[in-house]
């Protein structure tokens, strides 16, 4: 029995982790009041800024052990705020040309603020009615954006390795040739195969260790001189494999590679699964948003001919990390691959349980900032940001093949690579020597820029050359910032040859 004090102490439960309308109102206004002065001040301030490990957890007071008592929580988020404004890289700044993280949208982080306030735990519709009708349509709209089947299943997940994960393993599961749920690999005994260019992202090999399949089971297929998949090549390997006994059953195909943005031959490569009754799987993490853009590649299109595409809505959707899209054609593959009924569970069979279509139980509200934003612009003011990001690399691209210390590289989608080359070695490229010394030259400036906080950009390797890279999908970028980038490069680059050759 509880104490007399203590009952009555629990009657009036006050947890100092609550916080009364007025307060949450008076903390929750002060903060927005502070992000929208950064928002308003960030395009002018640096990219990122040129601290230590050391410099950061100072700032933070990294060693210091858990308060015993606690603080206000007005206080406690001015502080966060600063911190952050203070010690980031921010994506979200016009001149940030690195990685495919893109500029969040407002109204997404609005909607992570609401998603997270009502907390629904979307693993099952009875938990989360009205959210999971709102990720089916979001699922939905996304793959009306793209032209895949508006009847395919799908959810959200946390982005694009995980996207790809989950339709690698409904490949798995529909391919095999005995239950692989129930006996494990083990029951297989001809070697599944997988197949993908030497350009496709690292989540192949991730995939292939986590799913029991081991990194050996991939084929990894040469590239053309564009680094697209060598088609020919792929069905030379799945005949190869064939005859000695082994047993093919995925295909990648990318659709923007991370390096360079290049797109494979979809259509051809859907062919050669149809010939052979593989599963043809698109990693379109970065550019399947872009398949009914006008200006993008043709091959996009034949993306709709998948099995499986994985679609990265915090790329080129501009939603706030994290949120990735799983489309896969037939909706029952997924609930083939994923679906178990404990005893513990008590749902209705007749509405969509996500826990039945993906690898997580519990699941937070992702579809909400994606989904307000696509209501916020509609399909022409997304296709119409994309072709913008487009047309700005593409621009870029114009700028280096006419300035004499740069050489162009590649172009494709938002992605310009290219270096910085003295004038005088120009004339010596592709001497070993020369090569070498570009390619540390270029790495010294990457660094430099990365450093400067004028700009952000990152790097690829086009064949054995160090490349600068930079990838526009940000929707604040301007012609103005494209306009300034080179300068800055060059400004930098003398001075690194300068130090170089001393």
């Amino acid at each position: 029995m509880m104490m007399t004090k203590d009952v009555d102490t629990l009657r009036r439960r006050a947890a100092p982790l609550d916080m009364t309308a007025a307060e949450f109102r008076a903390a929750g206004h002060g903060l927005v009041d502070q992000i929208a002065g950064w928002l308003e001040r960030m395009p002018d301030g640096p990219v990122t800024h040129n601290e230590s490990p050391a410099d950061v957890r100072r700032a933070l007071n990294a060693e210091r052990g858990l308060p015993a008592s606690g603080t206000e929580p007005r206080e406690l988020l001015e502080e966060a705020a600063d911190l952050l404004f203070r010690h980031s890289l921010f994506n979200g700044h016009p001149r940030f040309f690195g990685y495919i993280t893109s500029s969040p949208a407002p109204i997404g982080a609005l909607g992570d603020l609401l998603a997270a306030t009502v907390n629904q735990n979307m693993g099952a519709w009875r938990l989360s009615p009205i959210a999971t009708e709102i990720e089916a349509q979001t699922v939905r709209w996304i793959a009306e954006l793209i032209g895949f089947p508006t009847d395919a299943g799908g959810l959200l997940v946390s982005g694009g390795n995980m996207a790809n994960f989950v339709c690698c393993l409904a490949a798995r599961t529909v391919k095999a040739t005995s239950d692989v749920r129930k006996t494990g690999l083990r029951s297989i005994e001809p070697r599944l195969r997988v197949y993908c260019s030497t350009e496709t992202h690292t989540w192949i090999q991730k995939a292939a260790d986590l799913f029991g399949l081991g990194t050996d089971a991939i084929r990894w297929i040469t590239t053309d001189e564009q680094q697209r998949m060598n088609v020919s090549a792929l069905e030379k390997q799945i005949d190869a494999d064939r005859r000695i006994g082994e047993l093919p059953f995925l295909v990648v195909g990318t659709a923007g590679s991370v390096s360079t943005g290049v797109v494979d031959p979809l259509a051809e490569i859907a062919a050669v699964c149809r010939r052979h009754d593989l599963w043809f799987h698109v990693d379109g993490a970065y550019g399947a948003l872009a398949a009914r853009v006008p200006g993008a590649p043709d091959s996009l299109r034949a993306l709709t001919e998948a099995d499986s595409v994985a679609v990265d809505p915090h790329k080129w959707l501009y939603a706030p990390l994290e949120a990735g899209c799983v489309l896969v054609r037939r909706p029952e593959d997924l609930l083939r691959t994923f679906s178990y009924r404990p005893s513990y569970y008590h749902f209705d069979n007749e509405v969509t349980n996500y826990f039945d279509y993906g690898p997580q139980n519990s699941r937070g509200f992702r579809a909400l900032k994606v989904w307000l934003a696509l209501r916020q612009v509609g399909r022409s003011g997304y296709l119409d940001m994309i072709a913008d990001d487009m047309r700005l690399a593409r621009h870029l691209h114009a700028l280096v093949q006419q300035h004499p210390d740069f050489e162009a590289m590649t172009q494709h989608l938002s992605i310009t690579t290219f270096r910085y080359v003295p004038s005088d070695l120009r004339p010596k490229r592709g001497l070993p020597e020369i090569e070498d010394y570009l390619n540390r030259l270029n790495e010294d400036l990457l660094t430099r820029v990365e450093k400067s906080g004028e700009a952000f950009l990152s790097n690829a390797l086009v064949g054995s050359r160090f490349a600068l890279r930079a990838c526009i999908v940000n929707f604040r970028t301007s012609l103005t910032d494209i306009d300034a980038l080179l300068s800055l490069l060059s400004r930098l680059g003398l001075q690194a040859d300068e130090e170089m050759t001393r």
